[in-house]
């Protein structure tokens, strides 16, 4: 995979995000409507008059740009409604980004929303495509197919199925403690890994707090030209790299694919490095928000990303190498595990733990001057997904 990618050739100047959580009091409408606000209360040198053009991410949360433009009182402007699973909100900003380097528009925003808890339903909303009925996944849930990592990955490289289980609690425990730092997340309380460990199971080995939460919420961008940035702030966060895989979707019925990797997330790591220019993710990369839907996915990530040699991430999870003080912080904000999971805005809230990281606004979960950030969604499931990763930093090259 190759891409000439637009490396500082675009720049965040301001950013909005609302707390995740059951908004049972708010619409879809109140919460685009928050985040925006507060996205412009960033950056007061612009106004929703000088927007030129918007993309708009969310999954089930309505169809077209009217989602967006009646809230707004939007004045005739293009509004694009984009979808692409878990990696919703991600493709907007993607979308947003390249409409700015191609030179089509000189201000636009990314927004994402999602309204999940008014559905009554209890995990994500989706529809399965009709078909033939032999696509496993037409049968099974999201944690039952997550939950084949687990023992595939102690199959493959000889883990005991109790350190494979320290780990996963330990990724839990890690995303609960830096959610309680943060007053945005949806759970913002520690849970111990005593009680991690022994919560009702859900699927597999998959117990509740193995899983990320349901959410609604909301999150937003505006990206404008690099060199026009520091017209609209002193603090800007600029694009490194953007890179989308979307897999040929055939792992659940190729004979080899082994559940220990996913395939979109290797190439689409490879493509981000190669246009941010990193060499070397383990000691470049200064803070990491994955996608974290359940314990075992941000583990294999590890390894996917770079981060970790094969076989070895679920030693260096125990180790505390991605801990909030640890060698690579990974989901300093809480991840999808603690934030929330408002599936149209998660990529979005992933860009804005950066933008506060790389601003000093991120408070008792502040690291010390980062210099590179990484995002990155997992739409789908195991050998059927899509995969997004991006690279930010405070600096332009």
């Amino acid at each position: 995979m190759a891409s000439n990618g637009i490396r500082d050739k675009v720049a965040i100047v301001g950013m909005g995000c609302t707390p995740f959580g059951e908004h049972w009091d708010r619409s879809a409408d109140d919460l685009l409507v928050d985040a925006i606000k507060e996205c412009f209360a960033t950056t007061p040198a612009l106004t929703l008059e000088d927007v030129d053009a918007f993309w708009l991410g969310t999954m089930n949360s309505g169809q077209s740009g009217a989602v967006l433009s009646r809230p707004m009182a939007l004045d005739y402007k293009p509004v694009t409604r984009v979808e692409n699973m878990c990696a919703t909100g991600s493709d907007a900003v993607r979308n947003a980004c390249y409409a700015v380097a191609s030179g089509a528009y000189d201000v636009v925003m990314a927004v994402g929303v999602e309204k999940l808890k008014d559905t009554g339903f209890s995990g994500l909303v989706r529809s399965n495509v009709a078909g033939d009925g032999t696509a496993p996944e037409n049968t099974l849930t999201a944690p039952a197919a997550f939950s084949l990592l687990d023992p595939a990955y102690c199959k493959k490289y000889g883990v005991d199925q109790q350190d494979m289980r320290d780990a996963m609690t330990h990724i839990a425990w890690k995303n609960h403690h830096n959610g309680a730092l943060n007053p945005r997340a949806q759970f913002r309380k520690e849970v111990s890994k005593e009680k991690i460990a022994a919560s009702p199971l859900v699927a597999g080995r998959l117990g509740i707090f193995d899983c990320s939460g349901v959410s609604d919420g909301a999150a937003c961008a505006l990206v404008v030209r690099a060199e026009d940035a520091h017209r609209y702030t002193d603090r800007p966060m600029f694009v490194k790299a953007l890179a989308l895989a979307a897999g040929p979707a055939n792992g659940p019925m190729d004979p080899g694919y082994d559940y220990t990797s996913f395939e979109e997330v290797v190439r689409s790591s490879a493509d981000a490095y190669q246009q941010a220019g990193i060499t070397d993710p383990r000691t470049q990369i200064d803070l990491a928000e994955v996608h974290d839907c359940f314990t075992p996915t941000e583990l294999v990530l590890m390894e996917d990303m770079g981060f970790s040699a094969r076989g070895e991430a679920w030693r260096d999870v125990l180790d505390g190498a991605f801990d909030l003080d640890g060698r690579l912080s990974v989901n300093p904000d809480g991840g999808l595990k603690s934030f929330g999971h408002p599936v149209g805005a998660s990529g979005l809230r992933m860009l804005f733990e950066n933008w506060q990281q790389f601003r000093g606004e991120a408070g008792a979960r502040q690291l010390d001057a980062p210099k590179l950030g990484l995002t990155h969604n997992l739409g789908g499931r195991p050998g059927t997904c899509v995969s997004f990763v991006s690279i930010v930093g405070p600096e332009r090259d």
